[in-house]
């Protein structure tokens, strides 16, 4: 098969080495791609938030499988364009996207389906936003409706807080993302991510994962779009995954059904558990980033095969070989991220570390330039170890992030420290 990924980060680097693990793969694209991606597979310069754009490039080069990795290209209608012109696509189209790309399309979805989530109100003015918090009072959690990159939701412990967060989304901060704002309740426990595959009737999980939004040690400092993640989570029990299936996932599915928008592609549901019950903080629309990583650490070359099953509709067929181990990934970020930071400084150490199943650094925003490898993103590396215990997988990852030689770039050094 030629295949065909969409992005350019960590995520995207992550789905290409699993697929190439895999037989069926003949020839992989991935566009735009980054420098680590191009040591592995063909790296194609394409618009990929253009429908047409896409399209055009994947008829010319006999594209049979297109994966998309990131939400914008979801939201600008990629995946419909696809399957119109009778292109093979993994993902859900513009009107199931929303789940991502509208908070609250989501609610009100939830609602209709009595999925277990937190209260929520929506407004579209800062003023009655104001009102509202300084009647309720912190905490609670305030959203910019639409794709922020990850960076529009804000935990407001004290009303300060929340009123900065309103006054920010709504001077702009977000664009078109924040011209409305949902105010949600504080939900209290621990956060962890639950990935299922959905081809408009089957439901089939397919991992767990625990990711650090923190920048640093401690869980400090501001929100990131991630530092780190390991799999699997040892807060998402068997039975708790169980209830989120039964209670979120597939009522969610129904009635996406029911409004005549299926939801097909990959469903990465955030949940919050307290007490042994889970609740729904959010959905994405696409892999997490950075944990896809440790999925597909975890995954190997099964991934395309339960992607293609996902596709062509073949789910209540397919099943989920895992092994029993663990995966670990640390986010390798530009000092000053999420705020301000350097673009262009090099990177050295890369080509001494070994690229095997159980350890890799996938690059997320990298160049090559002049020979050397150079940070152009904010996270910029994935240092990814797979081990039998997490234990295990962790020391291999601190210690190959020990030889990265990036003086303009930091890490956490506490990832997995809620499971150990």
């Amino acid at each position: 098969m030629n295949i065909l990924i969409l992005g350019s980060g960590g995520r995207e680097h992550s789905l290409a080495w699993a697929v190439l693990q895999n037989p069926k793969c003949d020839r992989l694209i991935v566009a735009p791609g980054n420098a680590g991606i191009d040591q592995i597979a063909d790296c194609a310069s394409l618009d990929v938030d253009n429908p047409s754009a896409v399209c055009d490039f994947a008829v010319e080069n006999l594209i049979d499988f297109v994966i998309v990795g990131p939400e914008a290209p979801l939201a600008a209608g990629v995946v419909d364009m696809l399957r119109n012109a009778g292109i093979l696509v993994f993902g859900p189209t513009q009107a199931a996207a929303q789940l991502e790309a509208s908070k609250t399309f989501t609610k009100e979805v939830c609602d209709a389906a009595g999925a277990p989530t937190a209260a929520w109100t929506r407004f579209t003015e800062a003023a009655p936003a104001r009102d509202y918090v300084r009647e309720k009072g912190a905490p609670v959690v305030v959203k910019a409706d639409g794709l922020a990159a990850g960076k529009g939701v804000v935990v407001a412990m004290t009303d300060g807080d929340a009123l900065a967060a309103i006054d920010h989304m709504f001077d702009g901060a977000f664009g078109a993302a924040g011209a409305e704002v949902v105010i949600e309740e504080f939900m209290e426990g621990e956060e962890a991510s639950f990935f299922v595959l959905c081809d408009g009737d089957t439901c089939l999980p397919i991992g767990t994962a625990q990711d650090h939004k923190r920048a640093y040690d401690g869980d400090e400092g501001p929100n990131t779009g991630g530092m780190g993640a390991y799999s699997p989570a040892p807060v998402l029990t068997d039975a708790i995954a169980q209830a989120a299936l039964d209670q979120i996932i597939r009522p969610t599915m129904a009635e996406m059904k029911r409004r005549g928008t299926p939801y097909t592609g990959v469903l990465y549901a955030g949940l919050m558990i307290h007490d042994g019950k889970p609740r729904l903080v959010e959905y994405n629309a696409r892999f997490g980033d950075p944990e896809c990583q440790v999925l597909m650490m975890r995954l190997g070359g099964q991934a395309l095969d339960l992607m293609l099953a996902c596709a062509e509709g073949r789910l209540a067929d397919a099943q989920v070989n895992w092994a029993n181990d663990h995966a670990l990934t640390v986010v390798m970020a530009a000092q000053g991220y999420p705020g301000g930071y350097e673009k262009g400084s090099a990177i050295a150490g890369l080509d001494a570390l070994p690229e095997t199943s159980s350890q890799m650094v996938f690059h997320a925003g990298t160049t090559a330039r002049d020979g050397q490898i150079t940070a152009t993103g904010g996270r910029v590396l994935n240092v990814t170890a797979r081990g039998a215990t997490l234990q295990e997988a962790r020391d291999q990852a601190y210690a190959m992030a020990s030889h990265i030689e990036w003086p303009e770039g930091f890490f956490r050094t506490d990832i997995g420290w809620r499971a150990l």
